[in-house]
This record gives C-alpha cells, sequence and structure tokens, in this order.
C-alpha cells in the first residue's frame, strides 16, 4: 500500500504509507482521498510546514512572505533541561509562521523576531502548552534584520568574517542581517554594496 510522490522543496521522491484520514475523534486508515479531506502522514522530520507535494509535476504555491521584523527578544527556557524542548517548539512554531526565529551565529542565541508585541505573547502561551516549557524572554539590541544573498563565495566569506558578530540565521537555513540600529544597517549597506540586503523572503524557502 501507499504511494510516491515528489517532495517539492528537496525535490526528493517520498513514499507516503499508512495514510490516516480523521473524523471528530477518530483515525482510519486510507487509502483513497479526495479534495477536502484531512490526512495524517507519517513524518520523520523529512516535511515542514507549507511544503507541496505532487505526483511528479513541478508545482510550488506561495505563502505569505515573511516581513523583517522590527520587535526581538532572546529566548531562553527557565529550567536549562528544557532547553532541546525549547528549541524544538520554537522551530515548529518558525516554520509554521507564529513568529520568526533566527539562531545567532556566534552565540548561538535563539532570537524571536515579531512585527507586533502580541506575537510573543501568543508564543509564550504555545510554548507553555503545547511544548511544556516556560521560557524568559529578554530584551534584544537589535532594531531590524534583512535576509542576505551574495554575489559570489569570496564576497560571503569576507563579509561573515567581518560582520560575524552580528549574523544568524533563520528556520529555513538562510542567512539574517541583525541591525543594532538603522545608522547600523545603512553604513554597512553602503559599505557592502554588492551584498543583496533584502526585507522580505518566501515562506519555506531557501535564498
Amino acid at each position: 500500500p501507499g504511494m510516491k510522490v515528489s517532495h517539492r522543496r528537496t525535490a526528493k521522491e517520498m513514499k507516503l504509507a499508512n495514510a490516516l484520514t480523521f473524523m471528530a475523534n477518530e483515525r482510519v486508515a486510507s487509502e483513497d482521498a479526495v479534495a477536502g479531506d484531512i490526512i495524517g502522514i507519517h513524518n520523520h522530520g523529512q516535511l515542514q510546514i507549507g511544503d507541496t507535494l505532487t505526483e511528479g509535476e513541478a508545482l510550488g504555491f506561495k505563502g505569505i512572505p515573511y516581513f523583517a521584523p522590527e520587535l526581538f527578544r532572546v529566548a531562553r527556557p527557565r529550567d536549562p533541561f528544557k532547553s532541546k524542548q525549547l528549541e524544538k517548539g520554537l522551530q515548529e512554531l518558525g516554520e509554521e509562521g507564529a513568529i520568526q526565529v533566527f539562531q545567532a551565529t556566534i552565540s548561538n542565541n535563539l532570537l524571536l523576531g515579531a512585527v507586533g508585541v502580541l506575537q510573543f505573547e501568543i508564543v509564550a502561551q504555545r510554548l507553555a502548552t503545547e511544548y511544556k516549557v516556560d521560557a524568559i524572554y529578554d530584551a534584544a539590541s537589535i532594531s531590524t534584520a534583512r535576509w542576505l544573498t551574495y554575489p559570489d563565495e569570496a564576497t560571503r566569506r569576507d563579509f561573515e568574517r567581518e560582520q560575524a558578530a552580528a549574523l544568524a540565521s533563520d528556520v529555513d537555513g538562510n542567512p539574517v542581517f541583525l541591525a543594532t540600529n538603522k545608522y547600523n544597517l545603512q553604513v554597512t549597506m553602503e559599505r557592502w554594496t554588492k551584498v543583496g540586503f533584502h526585507t522580505t523572503r518566501e515562506h519555506g524557502q531557501r535564498l
């Protein structure tokens, strides 16, 4: 049983087996599904929220893009033994789009980026109820972020060497520049004219 499908984000083939349909509280093994059905697929880490599966067609769907956040917090668990749960929860909430999550290159701090304070409150509540993690959210001395693209490897290496303290990566592994203020961003952009500083990116896609 099962069928082979194309996972468009990775361009790899995967097999769907033991799919389930959901009716109220019941779960039933399903061989067929039609538009509108909600099915459950066993996932061993290869699927992310927003992924597209096809029977081979080169289809892709654009979601709501991420916008550069202007509010930031550093997240850390009250219980140090729950660090892994915090990372897992933030990774999944970041993939979902509930909050933007960045990991600082040097300090490895988990940074949350939002466009409104309410986002932090929602994420804190969901982490506590869904992942059983009580976290502390400290203010971060960052005013905005920009996703980065480089024209070549040499430029990337030089930029990363000079700006290491200001770099991070998002949940999809994209490089990000974290600016302490608008002047800091402007000066960096003027100095590094070949580097692309982007205010938006598509959900679930690598730049």
